[in-house]
């Protein structure tokens, strides 16, 4: 999916919701994983089904398969597949955050560009270009490289001074030079919303992957009031706040209502 086609989407639903799918066994509800063959994949079924109609983007982290082997992987394949094929006008980003010496992240461009056919997959730029350009070299597929995020650890590295200003505004503003803003996007988290003014004077029109909103206790008036470009510019993702908003049969159902009251408080946003 490339820059226009997400925009268009955004409009038409008047919408900038990203539903995260982060099937978690502990917290599937029990009819699903005592009925199910497979229940990481009925869940997301479900999920998928319920909140379509209000989000623009759906992101399966790919730890919350991975942890499972191979029967999770094939959920995973499964889901994105299902999502593919059932709802294509949804942008599909796999939360992976790969980054590694030039040839490996080629293997992971590949693995998830190719192999699972995903529109975006995060990064992590810590090893610089090699780890990054890799991901750049396909077409109408998008690096969304970790720029600030919204854990605790954060201060660490991310919020240190470096040459007089936080370090992740180094980071933002040097990838941003190995791409663009057709294929290049940024996490930032919500927690961190006023530093959204910054990092907008050096990437004013990048896509910025927003997580946060919402469990993590983000503002969504403040994201917007800090970070929405002509654009519109931002994907929030929403993922326990909305998939595990009931553990009960009336899970689907509850997942609709906590994403259409999302994608409600979205549209007095998007002009």
């Amino acid at each position: 999916m490339n820059r226009a086609e997400l925009i268009k989407q955004i409009r038409a639903k008047k919408s900038f919701l990203c539903v995260g799918l982060d099937p978690d066994a502990e917290k599937i509800p029990k009819h699903i994983i005592e009925e199910e063959e497979d229940p990481i994949y009925e869940f997301n079924k479900q999920i998928i089904e319920a909140t379509a109609p209000y989000c623009v983007a759906f992101k399966p982290n790919t730890a919350f398969y991975e942890a499972y082997g191979l029967s999770g992987i094939d959920s995973l394949e499964k889901t994105i597949k299902y999502i593919k094929t059932n709802h294509p006008d949804h942008f599909l980003i796999a939360d992976a955050k790969r980054g590694d010496i030039g040839n490996t992240s080629s293997m992971y461009a590949k693995a998830f560009f190719k192999r699972l056919n995903a529109d975006a997959i995060t990064v992590a730029p810590y090893m610089g270009s090699d780890s990054v350009k890799p991901f750049l070299q396909f077409e109408n597929k998008w690096a969304i490289v970790l720029g600030l995020t919204s854990n605790e650890g954060s201060v660490d590295f991310q919020q240190q001074k470096f040459d007089g200003r936080d370090f992740y505004l180094h980071v933002i503003e040097t990838c941003a030079k190995w791409g663009n803003e057709n294929n290049m996007m940024f996490v930032v988290g919500a927690t961190k919303a006023q530093m959204l003014e910054e990092i907008r004077k050096i990437a004013p029109n990048h896509f910025l992957l927003v997580p946060g909103v919402g469990a993590q206790g983000g503002s969504l008036e403040d994201v917007c009031k800090y970070g929405l470009t002509k654009d519109i510019g931002l994907l929030i993702n929403s993922s326990r706040g909305i998939i595990y908003a009931s553990q009960g049969e009336d899970f689907a159902e509850k997942a609709l209502i906590e994403a259409k009251k999302m994608a409600e408080q979205m549209k007095h946003f998007i002009k």
